[in-house]
């Protein structure tokens, strides 16, 4: 059994989201950078993708205007977003600070 967006963001290790569309060229050059901060922490942190065409609902329920949107989670909670495309060790310094 799939477990829910709810379910997922609410556990102790952060949780990145990345809201993105396959169309979208930006969120392309986004994937490598968000590969390589999740093989430098690891089990530290959760890098989740989210298809905005394909799961409307919950682009609409964090009001996602614009792709691609990463959202940090926290213990459920959201501590940090930002649309566009960040460089990977801008990307380290906001997970780890949060």
């Amino acid at each position: 059994m799939k477990a829910s967006f709810s379910e997922i963001i609410q556990g102790e290790i952060p949780v990145l989201v990345d809201f993105f569309a396959d169309w979208c060229g930006p969120c392309k050059s986004l994937a490598p950078i968000l590969k390589e901060v999740k093989s430098d922490l690891g089990n530290a942190i959760k890098v989740i993708k989210i298809d905005v065409d394909k799961n409307q609902s919950l682009a609409t329920q964090y009001q996602v205007r614009g792709v691609p949107t990463m959202i940090l989670f926290k213990n459920g909670k959201q501590v940090w977003r930002q649309s566009g495309v960040i460089p990977k060790h801008e990307l380290l310094q906001i997970i780890k600070s949060n």
